[in-house]
């Protein structure tokens, strides 16, 4: 491991080295003969924000005829009157910037050019094709770098969310700002039905993203990434992100598409001297604790004496003689009178600072340029021990002789995770605050003082559990090296190809000590063995081909761009994991001092292929009529023989209607384009040989002939591939000079033949069989508003906003899912599955019915609590009133989807300060409240902590007219199942980011030899309000961030 990465940093090192002295041999001059004694030479250099020199910058004197370029380094000398003057610098994609040259001036003039977000986005950046944005009819977002930045400045993901009310994060109430839980992004609603909540694997788990139906795909430089790859990133390293939403701009994907497609692009290395850019962020992440609301030591005391737990006559009184109760309260009540109030909430939890490094040299001259890229990105969790620390090195080499072009980028990154030794955020918030949980000596108990109801349970210290030896960790290594070739046969015909090559090496060890609780089997009297190793290592490769011709021209008013391609795809993995058990102490768990492996190692071997035969037209006449078409035809290893192969293809038509005559004299309206497209495009989210018919080797018996084999899964070479027809339709608008841009998108997606897991009779020999199982619709529309408020010399102001709606409708239901929707009311109504039931307590079970959601929120309809019996009233699903509640009865009593969401900031900036700042919000949909079922109505006040809401509103006696039913202790409390009582409109507002940041003058660091020099300080999630209260981050809590921020180049 050691020598690979020192080969890897040697082999950068090298590159560098060699790119340092091509580029020294590169550098030109430009010089300007002084013609007599009234005019002067004015000397200086062009750079734009980040100190990159700029080739190429036309520079004049206003009024003045002639002129001069920058060189290779962007320096430049202008001949100029000796009396004060405007010099004019003008340059493709920047800002034209017109500035004073005083007549003394003396030293060298220094400008920095700013980006023209408006010319800059004149093409699309689609990562098949780039297309002008004039002749797109495609719906696509484009975000730059210093937007993304001013955002987040560590994860890119988030950031996004900011730029498009459609790109949406799911909202995780069980992982909170867990470093390592990735999350699980969707585009204009969920297509797929993915993971079911009874279909054997946990949907809250941190790894539940593989052949997650409702990812959008992600592209970098022309190549696919994981979610994994984009969630380490640096985000530093971007230069650009688009978002592709509909067919039109997504159909040459083919089968990858139906979620939508995230295009990064990199930053890549510019001519001229050598540049070094460092930037460094330090973070300070506080946990977020505002939604819990529990009682303190005396108030949790109060709450069991108001409950009656000390009472003999209650019927919430703990058994056991009245003096032996009197003798609890007595000795729970010095507690608290001696001071004792625990906020465990705090004890496994920190304030974590992360520094964050990135440095990045380039330089060359315009045949050889070069880049080097190192990052090291640690991240510490608020819950102590966790971490996610990431650290990368890589190489870029761009050779540009003639026509052709040969790029060529090599990527290593390093990966470090480890799970919090203090498990789950749960364990704390359950506990009792007037509970000691140390000695005098301020060593951890092992277990708490027991009261008299607990006499035969121990009741275990969870922070002795975290200072023993156990540990949960991971990692993976990545080298990837991504080489393209470019060659402009003629003028207007492009040949290109691309290949990318993916290693990854993954381990993971999960250790439990043999003193933990949490063994299979503990450490007791009869036991005397005990302590768990689970391992598992990994080894992918992946190969990623494309190659294209592409054939762009303007004959007269014709605009004609047309794209032909291929593209292979090939992914191998090898996994191999073990189970270990018995270990003689926590210091002590090499598999070699194992007692025994209780199983045999397995190992599991997947290999899928993909090849896509592309086409692309783009067509424009006059700059008015716009059309494009694109058609793929994608093979999948995944498919049985009979569906191996499916097309997709997409048309979109166009009209710039402010390039008519009529609309050019009027001159109101810089832009109006309408557009409109449909088409197809599809997924493939299913493990490579879950369609094929697999047997499964008997190993654990010999036979004369060998091993013997059964059947363990069925095959389905019937299926059919999961496609979604998407129509868009939108209007865009930029008016008063580009101060006001307004943009309207109405879309219809509707995806048929979903694929996903059924379950079939354990009679047949299977349990799960891959089928065609409905059809969902997503509908809805996207509004984009951003204006130039005020703009003059040392002022501009700029607001913006956008919103979503989408509407998700189950619109078609195979057999298999109405048979789901049974095992869902067995599970619910079987008294055995009591104990499966009681790590999710009240928790709503989602079925799938026609003309409902993927967003439903299932229960009985409720008509509160009888006022005479304590009891709810429930309607059965005919309309009949009952206190029985039965899982059968649930309908739809609430939807999580909300009616808008979306974002809205501002932009201000002053001299060189400048405020940036993002909110985003959610209205209209609802939540099931489960903190109000089962820390309110259902806790059991004796044993654990409570919301403080618990003593409100309760029902008493016969006549009360209250919210909740009767306050219960002990173990025979009956959960409340599912119920629209604790259905709530759902609303939202947070503060999602706000930097401040400050330029420094070019005059005060010209001593320290540094063409930029930018300081910002800024924070994320500094405050939320909503209109539902429930604990949020359950396993894992939620967190705040202060951050600050150097960047410099020189």
């Amino acid at each position: 491991m050691r020598e690979k990465r020192v080969l890897v940093i040697f082999c950068l090192l090298a590159v560098f080295l060699l790119a340092c002295n091509l580029s020294m041999s590169a550098q030109t001059k430009v010089t300007v003969t002084v013609q007599d004694n009234s005019y002067r030479v004015v000397k200086g250099k062009v750079t734009d924000t980040e100190g990159h020199s700029l080739p190429g910058v036309n520079v004049r004197v206003k009024g003045v005829q002639g002129g001069t370029v920058c060189d290779i380094d962007g320096n430049f000398k202008l001949s100029a009157p000796r009396e004060d003057v405007i010099f004019i610098f003008s340059y493709i994609g920047m800002v034209t910037q017109e500035v004073l040259v005083k007549g003394n001036l003396k030293k060298e003039l220094v400008v920095h050019m700013k980006e023209n977000v408006n010319e800059v986005n004149e093409v699309v950046v689609t990562g098949f094709a780039n297309i002008r944005k004039e002749s797109f009819t495609g719906n696509a977002v484009t975000i730059k770098k210093d937007e993304l930045l001013k955002v987040n400045k560590t994860n890119v993901i988030s950031a996004l969310q900011a730029f498009d009310p459609s790109f949406r994060i799911a909202e995780n109430t069980t992982w909170g700002s867990d470093p390592n839980a990735l999350p699980e992004v969707y585009l204009r609603g969920k297509s797929g039905i993915g993971v079911k909540e009874l279909g054997g694997t946990d949907v809250t788990s941190k790894s539940s993203l593989k052949n997650n139906p409702n990812l959008p795909t992600f592209i970098m430089d022309g190549f696919e990434i994981s979610v994994t790859k984009l969630y380490d990133f640096d985000p530093s390293r971007i230069e650009s992100v688009t978002i592709l939403r509909d067919a039109a701009a997504t159909a040459m994907y083919g089968s990858r598409a139906a979620n939508g497609v995230v295009v990064i692009t990199t930053v890549a290395p510019k001519p001229g001297k050598l540049n070094v850019a460092y930037s460094f962020t330090g973070e300070i992440e506080t946990p977020d604790l505002s939604d819990y609301n529990l009682m303190n030591a005396s108030e949790k005391l109060e709450a069991e004496r108001l409950a009656g737990c000390y009472d003999v006559n209650s019927s919430n009184a703990q058994t056991g003689y009245p003096v032996r109760l009197f003798q609890e309260y007595t000795r729970k009540l010095y507690n608290v009178k001696n001071g004792v109030d625990t906020y465990w909430l705090s004890k496994p939890l920190r304030t974590a600072f992360n520094a964050h490094h990135s440095l990045y040299v380039d330089g060359g001259s315009e045949k050889v340029r070069f880049g080097v890229e190192l990052n090291m990105n640690p991240n510490a969790g608020v819950m102590k021990g966790s971490s996610r620390n990431v650290w990368g090195a890589g190489a870029y080499i761009d050779y540009r002789i003639g026509k052709l072009q040969v790029r060529n980028h090599t990527t290593y990154n390093v990966s470090h995770s480890k799970e919090s030794p203090y498990g789950s955020f749960a364990d704390y918030t359950r506990q009792q605050p007037y509970d000691v949980f140390q000695d005098a000596d301020g060593k951890y108990l092992e277990v708490l003082e027991k009261w008299h109801d607990e006499a035969t349970i121990e009741r275990y210290n969870p922070l002795y559990e975290a200072g023993l030896l156990s540990y949960d960790k991971s990692s993976y290594e990545e080298l990837i090296n991504n080489l393209s070739v470019q060659w402009n046969i003629i003028d207007y015909l492009l040949l290109k190809s691309t290949l990318g090559i993916t290693r990854q090496f993954n381990s993971n060890e999960r250790f439990l000590d043999p003193h933990s609780q949490k063994n299979t089997t503990p450490l007791d009297k009869t036991n005397l063995s005990s302590g768990e190793l689970t391992t598992g290592s990994g080894d992918n490769f992946s190969f990623d081909w494309q190659a294209s011709l592409a054939y762009n021209r303007f004959i007269k008013q014709n605009n004609i761009n047309v794209s032909v391609g291929i593209n292979i795809k090939d992914d191998r993995s090898k996994s191999i994991s073990a189970y270990y058990r018995g270990f003689p102490s926590g210091a002590l768990h090499s598999p070699n001092y194992a007692q025994e492996i209780v199983n045999k190692p397995s190992q599991n071997e997947e290999h899928a292929r993909l090849v896509g035969f592309t086409g692309l037209i783009n067509y424009s006449f006059q700059d008015i009529y716009l059309f494009d078409a694109s058609v793929r035809m994608d093979g999948s290893s995944k498919f049985g023989m009979d569906n191996k192969f499916a097309p997709f293809w997409s048309a979109g038509g166009g009209l710039n209607i402010h390039n008519y005559k009529f609309m050019q004299d009027w001159g109101f309206f810089d832009q109006l384009k309408a557009r409109i497209s449909y088409g197809q495009v599809g997924k493939v989210n299913f493990a490579p040989y879950a369609s094929r018919t697999t047997y499964e080797i008997l190993s654990s018996e010999w036979y004369k002939t060998g091993y013997g084999a059964v059947l363990s899964a069925l095959g389905n070479t019937k299926l059919t591939w999961e496609t979604t027809n998407t129509f868009d339709a939108g209007l865009e608008m930029r008016l008063l000079k580009g101060k006001l841009y307004l943009k309207g998108t109405y879309y219809l997606k509707r995806t048929v033949d979903l694929i996903n897991d059924v379950t079939i009779p354990s009679h047949t020999g299977f349990t799960t069989y891959i089928d065609n199982v409905g059809e969902i619709e997503n509908k809805g529309f996207e509004l984009d508003v951003r204006a130039d408020v005020l703009r003059t010399k040392d002022w501009y102001v700029a607001v913006f906003a956008n919103m979503a709606h989408n509407k998700n409708t189950i619109l078609k239901i195979s057999e298999s899912l109405k048979a789901y929707n049974d095992k869902v009311d067995a599970f619910l109504n079987s008294t055995d599955q009591k104990q499966a039931r009681y790590g999710t307590g009240s928790k709503s079970y989602k079925k799938y019915v026609e003309g409902g959601s993927e967003s439903s929120i299932w229960g009985m309809r409720s008509l509160g609590i009888d006022p005479a019996t304590g009891n709810e009233l429930f309607l059965t699903s005919d309309g009949k009133v009952t206190n029985i509640w039965n899982s059968a009865d649930q309908v739809v009593v609430g939807n999580t989807e909300p009616d808008a969401q979306g974002s809205f900031g501002m932009n201000i900036q002053w001299k060189n300060f400048s405020l940036y700042a993002t909110f985003m919000y959610e209205w209209g949909g609802q939540r099931y409240n489960q903190t109000l079922a089962d820390k309110v109505e259902d806790v059991d006040i004796y044993s654990k902590n409570a919301d403080r809401r618990v003593l409100t509103d309760r029902w008493q006696q016969p006549g009360d007219v209250a919210r909740y039913k009767r306050m219960q202790a002990g173990s025979s409390i009956r959960s409340t199942q599912p119920t629209s009582r604790f259905v709530q409109d759902y609303n939202w507002l947070s503060l999602n980011s706000i930097t401040l940041g400050y330029d420094f003058n070019n005059k005060l660091i010209a001593p320290l030899h540094l063409s930029m020099l930018r300081f910002e300080v800024g924070a994320n999630e500094l405050f939320r309000c909503s209109s539902v209260e429930q604990e949020r981050g359950l396993s894992y809590p939620y967190s705040r961030t202060l951050n600050f921020s150097l960047k410099a180049s020189f």
